[in-house]
């Protein structure tokens, strides 16, 4: 029984990648997901995905960008503030450069970038490099 689509998914396109495969199945899906992985398409990660509705709860295709070093799920799910996002970055990522925090703030899912800029806090989802 899996309990968390996200880490699920996350860990499924990160072996798929040390795989050197070109696309990726996840299953279940989930409404966050799909967020998520557009936020990751969004940002050059993976080059597309779809939706595909088999009728028993469906799963998303994904294409691989071979650009993924690190894509982990964050358990728990920190509450962060607007001005608490460098600590962050600096436990998760390699350098303040280099790669994405995912956040679901009040205003959407989006990027600690777009939530720095945006002046919102929010909860801590997944980080990518």
């Amino acid at each position: 029984m899996q309990l968390d689509t996200v880490a699920n998914a996350l860990i499924n396109i990160k072996n798929s990648e040390r795989a050197a495969k070109e696309e990726c199945i996840c299953r279940p899906t989930s409404n966050l997901l799909g967020k998520i992985l557009e936020i990751m398409k969004k940002n050059n990660y993976i080059l597309d995905y779809r939706y595909v509705d088999d009728k028993k709860g469906g799963y998303f295709v994904i294409k691989l960008a071979h650009t993924i070093n690190e894509c982990k799920a964050i358990k728990p799910r920190y509450k962060t503030k607007k001005h608490e996002f460098e600590k962050f970055e600096k436990r998760y990522l390699p350098s303040r450069e280099i790669g994405i925090l995912i956040v679901s703030t009040s205003k959407g899912i989006m990027t600690h970038h777009e939530a720095k800029e945006k002046g919102l806090g929010g909860r801590l989802l997944a980080y990518v490099y």
